[in-house]
């Protein structure tokens, strides 16, 4: 059985000292996928971009700097946990975005309910995600169906 979460959260684009201003984020979890969240940004003018990262990253980026590569999330202060700050990189490009704390510890509140922490493999249904993938392939490919 696969179970989703949906919600949707305002941050504040930070494109400099001086230009700053608030976007439409969604935020998805997808019990398929129980290690991973996804925020889709909604950029006035462009198209929506979409990002992956773990769920533990953003559960840690809550209070404390976390992640290496593309993805960093960090309290915007160590004495108030109240925002976070979340830094997307490619490359030599990136964006910084600053979110209240509280509205993403209740998104994640609610993928617990589904998959706890820790428990993420007891929800994955890899097995029968792998025969599915397989029935696919093979359903579109006569002399396969014919092999085994």
């Amino acid at each position: 059985m696969r179970d989703t979460v949906q919600a949707e959260v305002v941050m504040t684009f930070l494109v400099s000292e001086e230009l700053s201003f608030r976007i439409p984020v969604e935020l998805g979890y997808d019990s398929s996928d129980p290690y991973a969240v996804k925020f889709t940004f909604h950029l006035p003018g462009d198209a929506p971009v979409t990002w992956a990262f773990a769920r533990e990253l953003l559960l840690d980026g809550l209070s404390q700097p976390s992640g290496e590569g593309d993805v960093h999330i960090a309290p915007a202060s160590a004495q108030h946990l109240s925002d976070v700050f979340i830094r997307l990189q490619v490359g030599g490009e990136g964006a910084l975005f600053r979110a209240g704390a509280a509205p993403l510890v209740a998104f994640l509140d609610r993928t617990d309910r589904v998959a706890p922490l820790g428990e993420e493999h007891s929800v994955a249904d890899f097995d029968y995600d792998l025969a599915a993938a397989l029935d696919s392939i093979l359903a579109g490919n006569p002399e396969g169906q014919n092999a085994g």
